[in-house]
């Protein structure tokens, strides 16, 4: 935030541009402020571009009305020619994509960009949702178990490639005014889970003022803007304000995997989703998983007047949702799970056509101060809006966009929901990598047994042992005693028979 000193001629340059937007009523309050409140608001005035403001929400109402009204024959399913899948791929072609992708890795040219602005809030934490602990055996926090995939598929690429000296995937996170501070924190009190300090790079996305329905700006205090953060699509304004693509051009990086923080599931930097993209000259790739069934309350990737988009579930009608192929595959079926990989020609231009995204608008009750009587109201019904530009809203200025499917059960397993939901929740997340690791010692063919005849068959295994399952060759024809935490191939030849 700017921190000017500020003239009588500042604050009357300043009120002008307000009044002629049309947002005077900032300043209502100005002269009961005391001088040291008086800095602050207008040092928060000063960095809000109400112009802008003004055209987010213009842009958003008329995006709104236009869905509105939109009819079902401007969605079309996604053309084959763009989608693929590892579910149904030659396992010569995954082969191929992995060593494309490992390959860009050694050559220092892929980054991580990863999303957690969010809070757990509904998980029972005021802390970042990158913190939480899912209750692993291993008490890993989902911030740890990502830095762990990071520094596996360094050593891969590294051993793939015979390369000398290290790999490194740079990692750049993106928090939001509420997280920033404690992730710093936490990642400075775990010294940065093994990677070089470095190389791994924190952000802050952008927020935007809460409006009244009618495009007002609302203030929470006589001396302070209401804002909330400008939803995960603030990430394209974020990585220009913030220096991202300056460092990924000076680090010579061409792809950028970008995901949210609440995939436990999540591969990080996966190959197989680099070499796919890259080999497909993709400026934008989308992974995606197939949905469960019709009525799954999830996006899907899909045409939207004839361009790439995904379709809101509130959006989808009950006959678009079973609509089939002739195969009997649901025709909207591609679920949008948030992963994605960007060339940085593409987030380099994101600029040019930054004006003409679409902001979402979300209702809500919004603390606020009464223009009049100056006093707080904390409204008992919708009172204004908060706007937000989805991470997606780029798709239809992609030049080349591809789209591979994934499995959900080995992919993606989101954390959204409070402990006990039995549905995206902290137990479905344990539940989900332990199933995995399982499956990974049995895929190598090994076998999983309990200890003295427990019942217990948890085996969980780092990610710095296996990335995806490779590496686990020793226990074929093993048995490997549970419960178990394997940090090390040292580990787990203890506890195989």
């Amino acid at each position: 935030m700017t921190q000017t000193i500020f003239t009588e001629s500042d604050v009357t340059t300043l009120r002008s541009n307000f009044d002629a937007a049309g947002q005077g009523h900032v300043f209502n309050f100005w002269d009961t402020l005391t001088s040291e409140q008086q800095q602050v608001f207008y040092n928060q005035l000063v960095d809000l571009d109400v112009t802008r403001v003004n055209q987010i929400y213009d842009t958003a109402v008329k995006g709104a009305a236009a869905c509105a009204s939109a009819q079902a024959a401007s969605v079309e399913p996604l053309p084959t020619d763009v989608t693929d899948s590892v579910l149904t791929a030659d396992a010569s072609k995954v082969e191929e994509w992995t060593t494309l992708g490992l390959k860009l890795i050694a050559e220092g040219k892929v980054a991580v960009i990863l999303m957690a602005g969010g809070q757990g809030t509904r998980l029972g934490s005021s802390a970042p949702k990158g913190c939480y602990d899912i209750n692993l055996p291993s008490g890993k926090t989902l911030f740890q178990l990502q830095a762990e995939r990071i520094l596996k598929v360094q050593e891969l690429a590294r051993a793939r490639f015979q390369v000398k000296d290290q790999v490194v995937v740079p990692w750049y996170i993106m928090t939001s005014g509420p997280t920033h501070a404690p992730t710093f924190s936490f990642f400075e009190q775990n010294n940065y889970f093994g990677l070089d300090k470095s190389n791994v790079i924190f952000f802050e996305q952008g927020t935007l003022p809460c409006l009244t329905m009618d495009g007002k700006i609302l203030l929470e205090e006589k001396g302070k803007v209401a804002i909330a953060p400008d939803g995960n699509g603030g990430i394209y304004r974020a990585l220009h304000s913030k220096g991202v693509i300056a460092s990924l051009k000076e680090r010579g990086i061409l792809y950028s995997h970008c995901y949210c923080v609440d995939n436990c599931l999540a591969r990080v930097a996966d190959p197989v989703f680099i070499g796919y993209s890259a080999s497909k000259k993709s400026d934008c790739g989308v992974k995606v998983v197939g949905k469960s069934k019709p009525e799954e309350p999830v996006g899907v990737v899909c045409l939207k007047d004839k361009k790439y988009g995904v379709l809101e579930y509130s959006e989808i009608s009950k006959e678009l949702s079973e609509m089939r192929r002739p195969d009997g595959t649901l025709a909207f079926n591609a679920a949008n799970i948030v992963n994605h990989l960007f060339s940085t020609a593409f987030l380099e231009r994101v600029p040019d056509f930054a004006h003409e995204l679409e902001y979402h608008i979300a209702k809500k009750k919004i603390k606020h101060t009464d223009l009049e009587s100056g006093e707080q109201i904390a409204p008992k019904a919708i009172n204004g809006m908060k706007m937000e530009c989805f991470v997606f809203d780029v798709f239809p200025y992609a030049h080349n966009l591809s789209v591979l499917e994934v499995a959900r059960k080995e992919e993606f397993s989101p954390l959204k929901n409070a402990p006990g939901s039995g549905v995206d929740c902290p137990e479905t997340s344990r539940h989900d990598i332990l199933s995995q690791q399982s499956r990974f010692i049995e895929a190598a063919g090994g076998k999983i047994a309990a200890k003295d005849g427990g019942e217990s068959l948890e085996i969980e295994v780092s990610p710095l042992v296996s990335y995806a399952g490779e590496g686990l060759e020793c226990v074929k024809g093993k048995s490997i005693l549970s419960p178990a935490v394997i940090e090390t191939l040292e580990d787990l030849n203890k506890i195989m028979s």
